[in-house]
């Protein structure tokens, strides 16, 4: 009995200091000789079968830690692939092509990083909220009061210009323009913005009509389930792209689909980190700053082609103009997709 006692106080005493694999001890760190996650026998800080680390830390800082580090992609890719690809994009999309996957962020996984992130902000902003019905029609009120105020000034420009014998016609032009637009407004005050005539008019299709129903009756669902079609379906806007870029290349077939496709997700991830910084410097109440961020796609787009295909200056600008037009075309196809998906 004696023996035995001592053999379970030193077996109490032995896991107390050594604890046993996958046994947290009091500081949150544990000491493993084969793997939680497969089994293999450890080796090295990371298993050589999955790669998961050898010891796992149970504690709220470690917990803290593995967010942030998932939050900007581990081991710091975040800060070595966002610099490229501001500066930089046609060299990182060379050299993930070739390669290099490690260093940078995957393009499927920046690009839905910046998605998310680009309709969290819009939204925080407003910008997917027409407003109330109530609302719509308080802003027509002013709009209107104000078109009236002008008028009444063009009016009394008039009448001392008639005084004054001068030329009047210009000023009449301006009235005449002035009352068709106050007009309109109180047309659309009193009812429904977009009148649906009979189809046999050739004004409205019969399938479009529930449609305008829907708007006029509530904008603010339409305009929200919309907004959740664009965000749900905004993978669409790489494989509407790629063949756009494609046009650009169709004699040179060692780039491949699979290159096209990297640029392009690059390059629209890119475009909504200048969405998400635009919409924070007009939270910020920099809108003027923010509206200079218009500018800067095309040089992105100019320094990316001539990095990532190795063109010349003259040939990276030529297809940079047909890509900036190819942009505006995937932008209005992807639009009226997302329009189409959300009310039909």
């Amino acid at each position: 009995m004696e023996a035995f006692g001592e053999a379970v106080t030193g077996g109490l005493l032995a896991r107390a200091v050594e604890p046993g694999a996958g046994e947290a001890r009091d500081d949150g760190h544990t000491h493993e000789k084969r793997c939680l996650n497969c089994g293999c026998d450890l080796v090295g800080p990371y298993c050589h079968c999955c790669g998961q680390k050898s010891h796992v830390h149970r504690s709220l800082r470690a917990f803290a830690q593995d967010f942030i580090a998932g939050l900007f992609n581990f081991e710091g890719k975040f800060w070595r692939t966002l610099p490229m690809l501001a500066w930089h994009p046609g060299e990182m999309t060379r050299r993930y092509i070739a390669g290099e996957r490690a260093r940078f962020i995957s393009p499927v996984a920046l690009y839905l990083f910046t998605v998310f992130g680009m309709f969290a902000v819009l939204n925080f902003n407003g910008a997917f909220n027409p407003g109330t019905p109530s609302e719509i029609k308080k802003g027509l009120q002013a709009e209107i009061s104000a078109e009236q105020q002008s008028l009444a000034k063009l009016e009394d420009a008039r009448k001392r210009m008639a005084a004054a014998g001068g030329d009047l016609s210009q000023l009449d032009r301006r009235i005449a323009k002035a009352k068709e637009d106050i007009a309109d407004e109180q047309k659309a005050l009193a009812g429904p913005p977009v009148v649906i005539r009979n189809s046999e008019g050739g004004d409205m299709p019969d399938w479009l009509r529930p449609v305008v129903d829907s708007v006029q009756e509530n904008p603010q669902l339409v305009a929200q389930q919309v907004t959740e079609a664009a965000s749900k379906y905004s993978w669409l806007l790489i494989p509407i792209s790629v063949p756009f870029l494609w046009l650009l290349f169709p004699l040179r077939r060692r780039h491949k689909l699979y290159d096209h496709t990297v640029f392009v997700t690059y390059s629209l991830a890119f475009m909504m980190i200048l969405v998400i910084a635009g919409g924070l410097l007009a939270a910020a109440g920099l809108t003027s700053i923010a509206g200079f961020l218009f500018f800067v796609p095309p040089f992105h787009m100019y320094r990316q082609l001539k990095e990532a295909y190795q063109l010349g200056r003259f040939s990276a600008l030529l297809r940079t103009l047909a890509l900036v037009t190819f942009a505006f075309v995937c932008a209005g196809l992807f639009l009226a997709a997302s329009v189409a998906i959300g009310t039909l």
